[in-house]
Order: C-alpha cells, then sequence, then structure tokens
C-alpha cells in the first residue's frame, strides 16, 4: 500500500498532534533504546530505528517486549515518514495483541494522514479509547479531526471537548473548539 507524503489541509492540525504514544518495555538494551527512542518527541534517528529493528532480530525478548518493540518503530517510522511500515508495525502489534490500545492509538495518526482515510482513522482512534489508551486525550483530538474530515461537525466538537477535559493543560483541543461557534439555527 503506497501512501502520500502529504497532509490534508483539514488535517493541517495534525502537525501539533503528538500521537506518538510509544510503550514501555522491560527488554533488553535495543528494546529499552528503541522505547526510549520513540518516547522523545520528534526522535526518529537511523541509530534508533536500527535500535528497533536488533531488538526484534538479535534480542530475546518477551512476547509483550516485541509487541511494544513494533509499536515503538512504527512510531518512529511514521516520524520518518513511512506511513506504509509504520502501518504494518501497528497491525503486527495488533496480530499479536489485539488489545494493544497505543497501536491503534498511533495507527489512527498514521491514517488521519492518508487523503481519504479519516473514516478508518475513526475506527481506530474509537478502538484505542474502548482499549483504555494512555492518552486519551490524543485519541479524541485524532478522532475529532478525523470527524471534521468527513464533515461530522457535531461529533468532532465533542471529541476535542473530551480532549480538553481529558488534557485540560493542553492548549491543542482548545484551539481546537475555539473554532467552533455556537448558534442557534
Amino acid at each position: 500500500m503506497a501512501f502520500p507524503k502529504f497532509l490534508l489541509p483539514a488535517a493541517a492540525t495534525l502537525i501539533a498532534f503528538p500521537a506518538a504514544a510509544a510503550v514501555t518495555t522491560v527488554g533488553g538494551s535495543f528494546a529499552r533504546t528503541c522505547f526510549e527512542a520513540a518516547d522523545v518527541p520528534g526522535e526518529a534517528s537511523d541509530r534508533a530505528l536500527d535500535a528497533c529493528n536488533s531488538a526484534l532480530t538479535r534480542e530475546a525478548i518477551t512476547a509483550e517486549d516485541v509487541v511494544a518493540t513494533h509499536v515503538n518503530r512504527g512510531v518512529l517510522r511514521m516520524r520518518r515518514g513511512d506511513l506504509a511500515g509504520a502501518v504494518a508495525d501497528f497491525d503486527e502489534a495488533v496480530r499479536r495483541d489485539p488489545d494493544q490500545a497505543e497501536a491503534y492509538l498511533n495507527k489512527g495518526a498514521a491514517m488521519i494522514r492518508v487523503p481519504g482515510r479519516a473514516d478508518a482513522a475513526v475506527t481506530l482512534f474509537s478502538a484505542a479509547i474502548e482499549k483504555k489508551t494512555k492518552r486519551p486525550a490524543h485519541a479524541f483530538l485524532g478522532r475529532g479531526i478525523a470527524y471534521e474530515e468527513l464533515g461530522n461537525l457535531k461529533s468532532a466538537r465533542a471529541d476535542y471537548r473530551s480532549a480538553s477535559v481529558a488534557a485540560p493543560r493542553w492548549e491543542q483541543p482548545r484551539l481546537e473548539l475555539a473554532r467552533f461557534k455556537v448558534g442557534r439555527q
């Protein structure tokens, strides 16, 4: 599956959308380095990606850490603009653990960047929320962006409000809400 490398105009807020939710590992040094890199906003170095690859191919790690490393490598790939590789990692994490909430959250963040895939993003963000993501505000914000892209402004506004409640100090949901005017029809 080929993914375009541009953002949808209506999803421009994703630039400020730190959906990358790393998953903690307790495994070997490569898996730990992979997690630590994925947990740092903007990190996507070759060294970090190599650590993830080494964790999956050269290190004896638990099944849980394999799942986490797929999520973490997917985060790094997404930051590098490799959406197809990121989605493959998130899919592998879900295949191995269907309840891995951060895999759904991050795949939703990847899919919202693909023109015409806002519907898939809604489903993925909803699954992340249902499976108790550690970053519910990010899931609500992402789903709000996807709903807005689909023209469902009422649901978008509700999700921006939920994101704001879930993370009251995070400015992005408040900025999204400020764009909405409530009036009588």
